[in-house]
């Protein structure tokens, strides 16, 4: 099979394999607001399976680093559309001075997250859902991540030692 079409099937499997799961833990866990949790675990997947984990690993940095701007932020000030743009380029900065710059985007994500506020709830109690959805999504990209990364290097060790077997 040609390797773009395998690494797209793969990229695939992992990405029905999350959502799959979001909507599963979701549904035992009586969770109605998942889109966050859908987004983060998405934010971390990668299509590319050379650097998967470390590349998962960087993004779950990053996004830890967003969500932890996200709350200072609201500590001092209740977000409009300067605060966010300073929230986000202090986010930018932190993941650049921390060398996670592949992991960037999900930080920026993560930081809107936070801070974009919900009509009728209180601030706290968005922001501590969110944050336990990005993260939540996180761990479960990281899992699915650290699943088919096993899964396929076990496949790989196989068929080297049967391809040393045939020599």
């Amino acid at each position: 099979m040609n390797e773009r079409i395998q690494s797209l099937l793969i990229y695939a499997a992992k990405c029905a394999t999350g959502s799959l799961a979001v909507f599963i833990l979701a549904a035992l866990f009586h969770y109605h607001d998942i889109a966050w949790s859908l987004i983060s675990v998405m934010l971390v997947l990668s299509a590319d399976g050379k650097d998967s984990m470390q590349l998962a690993l960087t993004r779950i940095k990053a996004n830890i680093i967003g969500a932890a701007v996200g709350v200072l932020c609201l500590v001092v000030v209740q977000p409009n559309m300067w605060f966010i743009t300073l929230a986000l380029c202090i986010t930018l900065s932190l993941c650049y001075l921390f060398k996670l710059d592949a992991g960037i985007r999900s930080a920026l994500a993560a930081t809107i997250i936070i801070l974009l506020h919900e009509e009728g709830k209180h601030l706290w109690d968005t922001a501590l859902e969110r944050i336990i959805a990005v993260l939540a999504g996180c761990v479960l990209g990281l899992i699915i991540t650290f699943l088919f990364h096993f899964k396929t290097k076990i496949g790989i060790k196989k068929e080297i030692n049967s391809n040393h077997q045939e020599a």
